[in-house]
């Protein structure tokens, strides 16, 4: 009777169904990510470099399920992520750079250096307090710039807003809102006034750095906002093709009055 591998033992494990404790699921997958990377011919091919846009998908989507409060997919989500950040730290262990409990280790670490207010005798009464003690100890560890860990690979939307509050937490900001809706006024009189190609886009994105500086007051996020008001635009434009499609007109037999009755419509519903 031939003997049994210990790679086929592995993968005989990986697939039987049985009740594991939350350290024997982990080994699971970090073991199946291991098999894969040997005997799957795409896990094989794959860097760092060439999953990193998965990662961003994958993260998306994560947020798609959070938004649409769907605790199933958020459950699966979760896993797809898990499965590229094990992968990640897996090609480094290739590497002989780091491994997962080099990764675990230097997080603890940082969270415990960055909350004195915690695990120290440091005072932090609110979010304020904690978020300016925060950037302070990131520059103690070596940081040149407050703003050199924002990364350049963000969506704009989004590092605008990370750079603002970041420079608003050594109190670099406006005293009130009062004085960034006057800037945005004055912005858009900029942008009217604005006689070329590069000087309308320049002050565009001018009228945009303030308009996101406006949403820290308002205290929301500029990328969720927008991602609600685009997802609320499809959600209503969608109705509209619905009356179009039953209607049995084409989209050019509408005038512009009529669309604007169907958005209406739309809003309404």
């Amino acid at each position: 009777m031939p003997q049994i591998t210990t790679r086929e033992q592995l993968k005989a494990d990986i697939v039987i169904n049985k009740t594991r404790t939350l350290q024997e699921q982990f080994e699971r997958v970090l073991n199946l990510v291991k098999v894969l990377r040997q005997e799957c011919p795409w896990d094989r091919k794959q860097t760092p470099e060439s999953l990193t846009h998965l990662l961003l998908e994958e993260s998306y989507e994560l947020v798609q399920a959070i938004d649409e409060q769907d605790e199933m997919e958020l459950k699966k989500e979760i896993g797809d992520l898990f499965l590229h950040l094990s992968f990640q730290v897996l090609l480094s262990e290739e590497r002989g750079t780091f491994t997962f409990a080099d990764v675990f280790e230097a997080l603890c670490h940082k969270l415990i250096n960055r909350h004195p207010h915690v695990f120290s005798d440091a005072t932090a009464e609110t979010e304020q307090d904690v978020l300016k003690n925060w950037e302070t100890l990131k520059l103690k560890e070596g940081r040149q710039s407050l703003l050199d860990g924002v990364p350049h690979s963000m969506s704009e939307l989004l590092r605008a807003y990370r750079v603002q509050k970041k420079v608003a937490g050594v109190g670099f900001d406006w005293p009130s809102d009062q004085g960034v809706l006057e800037k945005l006024a004055e912005e858009i009189e900029e942008l009217k006034n604005a006689a070329s190609k590069e000087e309308r886009e320049d002050e565009f994105g001018d009228l945009l750095f303030t308009i996101v500086n406006y949403s820290r007051f308002l205290g929301t996020n500029p990328e969720d906002s927008l991602r609600k008001a685009t997802n609320k635009f499809i959600g209503r434009f969608q109705k509209i093709e619905e009356k179009v499609q039953s209607s049995g007109r084409n989209w050019q037999e509408y005038t512009a009055k009529e669309l604007d009755e169907l958005w209406t419509q739309a809003k309404g519903q």
